[in-house]
């Protein structure tokens, strides 16, 4: 019974092990509590996937002898010597199991990354690109610097890098300065002169970018992130690193992270969509490289910034390529997976798993706790098949109820099995989630829908992970104003027929009202992540004021709503 591991040990920690092409994957967060889990981190370096390592064990029946090869992505940024290889290999083992750490190999982030999403996307060839503030070292020499922009030529035999974003140096007093070409620190860096503390400064950009007119700041934008020759990309420093200090000038205003919340809301919109517009320019020119270096039809994408899923909505098509397949978790704890699917698929030669149609990789939620709720919340247990039509009905009724059910997805993103849903109708739902989430007026929220009817209501290509910006069809957009965005767009995430969280409940809310397309957040509190069990999610619902919250085949109603479903209950032979 072959066995392989993958650890990410950085920020976003997580650990995935492969059995028999069996995926079990999850994120230290969920135990932590720590968004990303970065506070948890000693010293802010390295922490140990701990909790998710010992679950994925217990739940495959494995002991760390069992394991065939360990791997995980190098992360060293500043290598001192040429030995800087064995002193992170001897820094990460001893954060393992004694049994593990004799089997621990380190591979690069980015080739980690981009395995994540090419070894599940049944594609034989493909051009992997793969970008995010900056990855494993790329040698000693301050020319060399690290990954931050890396392209590949992907195929069964052989991962070719073929592309690779190198500083600039420039003399200095002290030493040769850098100009880092990060795509990743640029977008950062322009999201926190733009989002005041308390949200996630990137994503609420991107949504901010759709209120905002790109030509107000695009030509300042543009003479910062320069295109050159052969997918070339410089980014003028400070404006590629982690420098939120100096002042962005722009005309006669500063902008820095401390200003952020002083600069009206409308100036604030197009400074965003001036840089989403100049950032994806720059991705679109690196890709359009690749597609001529490489000859593949299909673009793997993969790297924090292929999170950006406004970019992908029109990647493939305005860089050449046929196809776009974004990994199912292309932020960093997707490492763990990239570089578990190394060693099955390359190190023991496993044939590669089969394309998912979900991410429901992690542990189960357990059972409600027995006792009384807070706020006279009612608890119905045993639904069986009834849970389904029920929920469906009070989602019908514009009701707002919690889904937890199955194994917990891993990446950032709910993809119904532990989410929040709502009827997609009303416009003043979003407005109501928006308060309940503590999440700012402009951020949009996402559609989920069958995938075979996905193409009435929306244009261009979802994906069951979220990762894709669609168009809603205009004739459509008056029957779904809770998820069209401002700019008429939506987050799409499609349900195949193997999905085993939300086919049927989407399948039976159609029946009710003709639509086959649900609003689909994530569920946790502000500032937390997805949250993992019953009792965690039961305790967020109450204080989250959520109408209803289905966990497994147990319904938990707030008292309000109790009488909505007492008549479907009754003739079940149920009682609330």
């Amino acid at each position: 019974m072959p066995a392989v591991l993958g650890l990410n040990f950085h920020h976003d920690t997580s650990a995935c092990l492969i059995v028999d092409g069996h995926i079990y994957a999850a994120e230290e967060e969920r135990w932590s509590g720590a968004k990303h889990n970065r506070s948890s981190r000693a010293a802010g370096l390295l922490t140990s996937p701990t909790q998710s390592l010992a679950w994925c064990l217990e739940t495959a029946g494995l002991t760390p002898d069992d394991i065939d090869e360990v791997w995980a992505p190098a992360m060293r940024p500043n290598p001192p010597t040429g030995a800087w290889v064995a002193e992170e290999r001897a820094e990460l083992s001893a954060m393992l199991p004694a049994l593990l750490t004799a089997r621990l190999n380190l591979i690069s982030h980015h080739t980690a990354h981009v395995l994540a999403g090419y070894l599940l996307s049944g594609e034989d060839h493909a051009a992997g690109l793969v970008i995010d503030a900056g990855g494993s070292a790329l040698g000693t020499d301050i020319a060399v610097g690290r990954e931050r922009i890396t392209g590949y030529d992907l195929r069964p035999d052989r991962i070719d890098r073929v592309h690779q974003a190198l500083p600039l140096i420039s003399p200095g007093r002290a030493a040769p300065q850098r100009a880092h070409p990060s795509l990743g620190h640029f977008y950062r860096n322009l999201a926190l002169r733009v989002i005041p503390p308390g949200d996630e400064a990137e994503g609420s950009m991107m949504a901010l970018a759709a209120h905002g007119d790109p030509d107000r700041f695009y030509k300042a934008l543009h003479d910062v992130l320069v295109l050159g020759d052969n997918g070339h990309v410089h980014v003028v420093a400070p404006w590629g690193s982690y420098d939120t200090d100096t002042p962005l000038v722009l005309g006669d205003a500063e902008w820095t992270a401390p200003s952020a919340a002083d600069k009206p809301l409308e100036l604030r919109a197009d400074l965003a969509a001036a840089a989403q517009r100049v950032f994806s320019e720059a991705v679109i020119h690196v890709a359009r490289h690749l597609r001529h270096v490489t000859g593949a039809r299909t673009l793997v994408f993969s790297g924090g910034c292929a999170l950006n899923s406004h970019l992908n909505g029109t990647l493939a098509e305005r860089s050449g390529f046929d196809g776009l397949f974004v990994a199912p978790a292309p932020h960093d704890a997707g490492t763990a997976v990239g570089a578990a699917l190394f060693a099955w698929n390359y190190v023991l030669g496993q044939p590669r798993p089969s394309i998912p149609e979900d991410a429901d990789w992690g542990p189960t939620p357990g059972l409600v706790p027995d006792g009384p709720l807070p706020a006279d919340y009612r608890v119905v247990r045993g639904l069986g098949d009834r849970l389904t039509p029920t929920v469906a009905r009070l989602l019908a009724n514009h009701h707002v109820v919690g889904w937890v059910r199955g194994g917990l997805e891993f990446g950032p993103r709910a993809l119904g099995h532990r989410s929040i849903l709502a009827h997609p109708g009303r416009e003043d739902t979003r407005h109501r989630l928006n308060a309940l989430k503590r999440r700012a007026s402009f951020r949009p929220f996402a559609p989920v829908a069958l995938a075979e009817e996905a193409g009435a209501w929306f244009i261009g290509e979802g994906d069951p992970f979220m990762n894709r910006v669609v168009t809603v069809r205009a004739c459509r957009a008056d029957r779904l104003p809770a998820i069209v965005h401002r700019d008429g767009t939506a987050r799409l995430q499609t349900v195949g027929r193997q999905h085993t969280g939300l086919r049927r409940l989407l399948e039976e809310f159609q029946k009710t009202t003709d639509l086959p397309v649900l609003l689909n957040t994530s569920l946790n509190l502000k500032g937390t992540p997805i949250l993992r069990t019953a009792e965690q999610a039961v305790r967020a619902a109450v204080e989250l004021g959520l109408d209803a919250l289905a966990v497994e085949d147990t319904l938990v109603v707030a008292p309000g709503v109790v009488h909505q479903i007492s008549e479907p209950l009754a003739a079940s032979g149920v009682t609330p």
